[in-house]
């Protein structure tokens, strides 16, 4: 299986199955010198966690990360960084009947088609386990672009937006869905029991910005900053969609309301509007970088669902193990964390070509 590594000077290759013995990746081109613990990676790993709340899978993992090489000391070498998350709550009986049956919406026929063989337990390397890997690699890539904040939120669950007035961005560590409108939260949370109860799943959408990023980063043709980001945004799980700036919306403008116009600044110029989501040619402004996700529903539900099996004969199938209602809801540290891979590359091809 080839395409297992995505960036150019910040590269990032992730390895391992959902019910293998563990997960992990290799990070290749940080520069050296800088501070990187396992007690820094953490944290961000402990948003992504599985088994946090009754709108999540129930798998639990404590998803423990450990620095196997590239830190001596406490600091970067410059040598490949390689982390490994042990998975220690696999069920792998829970898909002993679709060994020879492909779950509607999953890569399973896909992956049967194009390798001749696939991993049916927990979906092997297609599961969304191995983004865990990814929100690692992003714990690094932070550590490169110190002062880039980058931070996401969902702002949609199934049909119930946010309310942006009431945005407020502390609230989406206060919940368990990431929601930055406190009162969109029990209405969330009514919406997915619901939809558990009655066997199946929901959508969702996730917003993630990035703050401080400086004018110049992003190439004008092949490496555009924004085609980078829509194109890891893009390899996440269940993502369906990607938007920047204003997205689809400004199909919907005139020219006159979509371009952001400018006045003069003290240190540039001042912005008075992002429908372009913080890039303009391929190349970030200076303004807050914006894009927006659309995450489909979990594909395993317990609703019976018809399908064929590896014979080429109608079958159906119903999906049993433990599966988020919502897989959008973790996908806000994983949008996170691949922005961050993409920045962190940004920022390394700009410096190698103008210092």
């Amino acid at each position: 299986m080839s395409h297992n590594t995505f960036g150019r000077l910040f590269r990032v290759t992730t390895w391992g199955e959902s019910h293998g013995p563990a997960i992990g990746c290799v990070v290749d081109g940080c520069p050296p010198g800088i501070a990187l613990s396992e007690a820094e990676i953490q944290p961000w790993l402990d948003r992504r966690r599985p088994g946090t709340s009754r709108f999540v899978t129930q798998r639990r993992e404590p998803d423990q990360v450990r620095i196997l090489s590239g830190v001596y000391e406490g600091v970067t070498t410059g040598t490949p960084i390689s982390l490994l998350i042990d998975n220690q709550d696999v069920r792998s009986k829970d898909y002993a009947g679709i060994t020879d049956v492909f779950r509607p919406g999953h890569a399973d026929w896909t992956y049967q088609a194009k390798y001749g063989v696939r991993d049916p337990r927990g979906g092997g390397r297609s599961s969304a386990r191995e983004t865990a890997a990814r929100v690692a690699a992003g714990a690094v890539a932070r550590k490169i672009i110190a002062g880039v904040r980058v931070r996401a939120a969902v702002v949609q669950v199934g049909p119930h937006a946010v309310d942006r007035a009431r945005w407020d961005w502390a609230e989406v560590e206060r919940n368990a869905v990431f929601c930055p409108d406190p009162e969109s939260v029990p209405i969330w949370e009514a919406h997915l029991d619901a939809v558990r109860k009655a066997g199946s799943s929901s959508g969702a959408v996730v917003e993630v910005e990035a703050l401080g990023v400086p004018p110049g980063w992003g190439a004008p043709v092949h490496a555009k900053l924004d085609a980078e980001l829509a194109g890891a945004l893009m390899s996440i799980n269940a993502v369906k969609g990607v938007e920047i700036g204003a997205g689809f919306a400004s199909a919907l403008m005139s020219g006159a309301e979509d371009v952001d116009e400018m006045r003069a600044g003290q240190d540039g110029p001042v912005f008075l509007s992002n429908h372009n989501g913080g890039v303009l040619g391929g190349i970030s402004t200076g303004q807050p970088l914006v894009a927006r996700i659309a995450v489909k529903p979990t594909a395993s539900v317990s609703t019976p669902l018809r399908t064929v099996d590896r014979d080429g004969k109608d079958a159906e199938i119903r999906t049993t193990g433990r599966h988020d209602p919502c897989v959008g809801l973790r996908a806000a540290p994983v949008a996170e964390a691949v922005t961050a891979c993409v920045l962190a590359d940004a920022f390394l091809q700009h410096r190698a070509q103008v210092g």
